[in-house]
């Protein structure tokens, strides 16, 4: 059982809306930090801008960032 409870419902947030329905989109449904986050919509708005620029920094090669989020997961024990 989480400590916090989890977001599924924009609840009429225009930046939430926009997050959820992206999310759904891509994976099928919400992932679990963005279900958190969600308490907080700029936080989650922050959180996701800087995953966006670590991305898109060009800091780290395309090709590798799969295997570093698969990597990450697997040390996280998060079946991803």
């Amino acid at each position: 059982m989480p400590r916090v409870t989890e977001i599924t419902d924009d609840g009429g947030d225009p930046t939430l809306k926009s997050i959820f329905d992206k999310q759904r989109e891509i994976f099928g449904d919400l992932l679990n930090p963005t279900k958190v986050m969600a308490h907080c919509p700029p936080i989650l708005r922050a959180a996701q801008l800087l995953g966006q620029s670590i991305e898109q920094s060009g800091q780290l090669p395309k090709a590798l960032l799969p295997l570093i989020y698969l990597r990450v997961a697997s040390i996280n024990g998060c079946p991803f």
